[in-house]
């Protein structure tokens, strides 16, 4: 199948990208950062969501929306808006078999950065709306809400012990999960996956759930 993924130069967006790749699929990658992929299969484009042009890729099959920032002073444009953009110019065809957001546990908790809580929300209820779009095309739409992941934009917090064993004491399973296993979800949500459409899936080693109980 042919892919278009945003965010390839690291992190999910990059894991996710490996994923397909390694079973054979196309994939194109759209990111502000020049290519970080180099395997057979790959093209990529430097573009910013936001307010660049996005190149023109003909048959996406497979659309997963990854690229953000974080507490950046434009979360809004990049996150929602960019996101917005990328998926109104890709989605709506034909060709289309599934469209997939990467929001954020924050979309649930609004516990993080006051913009970046904002903007994953906007995301989520923009996947729903996206899901009732597609559906006339046998399209699927849905969206990942990881919490904390193991990846470089962490890494105030992974590398400050304080502050690690203060998350995990948060953390029903206390740990992060990985670039890798965020792919492995986003791969079966869009490949596998045939029957769900419009929900969002919280990844977040339960720590929207995490209750004590006292008597």
């Amino acid at each position: 199948m042919k892919v278009l993924i945003t965010g390839t130069s690291g992190g999910i967006g990059k894991a996710i990208a490996q994923k397909f790749l390694s079973l054979g699929h196309e994939v194109v990658g759209i990111d502000r950062d020049t290519a970080a992929l180099t395997d057979v299969g790959y093209t990529h484009f430097v573009a910013d969501i936001a307010k660049g042009d996005l190149p023109d890729v003909d048959g996406v099959e497979i659309l997963v929306n990854n690229a953000g920032v974080q507490d950046s002073g434009e979360d809004i444009d990049v996150n929602l808006k960019g996101t917005i953009r990328v998926t109104e110019k890709y989605a709506f065809t034909a060709a289309i078999k599934s469209v997939l957001f990467i929001a954020s546990a924050s979309a649930h908790t609004g516990a993080e950065f006051p913009e970046y809580a904002a903007s994953k929300g906007g995301i989520v209820a923009y996947m729903k709306n996206v899901a009732l779009r597609v559906a006339k095309y046998g399209a699927t739409a849905n969206s990942l809400s990881p919490g904390g992941v193991t990846t470089h934009i962490n890494d105030r917090v992974m590398n400050d012990e304080a502050a690690w064993n203060k998350i995990m004491s948060l953390t029903l399973l206390p740990k992060w999960a990985s670039a890798e296993e965020i792919a492995e979800w986003a791969f079966f949500v869009t490949a596998v996956n045939k029957s769900m459409t419009a929900q969002d899936v919280l990844i977040d080693n339960g720590e929207a759930a995490k209750a004590e109980f006292v008597w």
